[in-house]
């Protein structure tokens, strides 16, 4: 089965955090982090400096990463292996690019029912700085058919 490895940001300044509305490509329409496939002969972290600037025009200063999460749907060969960063510190402000519209919201605002239906379960995890690892798998209609989520000490 392939594996495509890939990066998540999410800004995180309490109260707030920076997701972006998703205007092209897989998970068009959705509220997400900034991320994408990390580029042969990067590291996950080179990646996720990059999108992060391709996607919001932000270049992240300080972050840390947090949890990694192998994604699969069922009418889908390829498993999708999804590293996140919580980004501490950053320079430049949030701009409007091809792919995302950036947008502040507060943690307890977070438009849950326009994002993965994942999200919720592992948000929380993240915002309190926790660790975590999972698996979820999909249908071809992005409803959960299984999932495993475990809070971890390193990841």
């Amino acid at each position: 089965m392939d594996k495509k490895i890939t990066t998540l940001c999410i800004v995180h300044q309490h109260p707030k955090i920076l997701l972006g509305m998703k205007k092209r490509g897989f998970g068009v329409g959705r509220w997400n982090g900034f991320g994408g496939k990390v580029a042969e002969g990067e590291t996950i972290e080179q990646a996720a400096k990059r999108e992060m600037f391709e996607e919001s025009s932000i270049n992240i200063e300080d972050m840390e990463k947090l949890g990694v999460i192998d994604f699969h749907w069922n009418d889908r060969p390829d498993i999708i292996e999804v590293n996140f960063f919580k980004v501490k510190t950053f320079t430049g402000s949030p701009v409007e690019t091809e792919e995302m519209r950036p947008e502040w919201f507060d943690i307890n605002e977070i438009p849950f029912e326009k994002m993965w239906a994942d999200d919720p379960l592992w948000m929380p995890l993240f915002l309190a700085g926790k660790k975590f690892k999972g698996k979820f798998l999909f249908d071809g209609k992005d409803n959960i058919l299984e999932k495993e989520l475990t809070e971890v000490s390193k990841v």
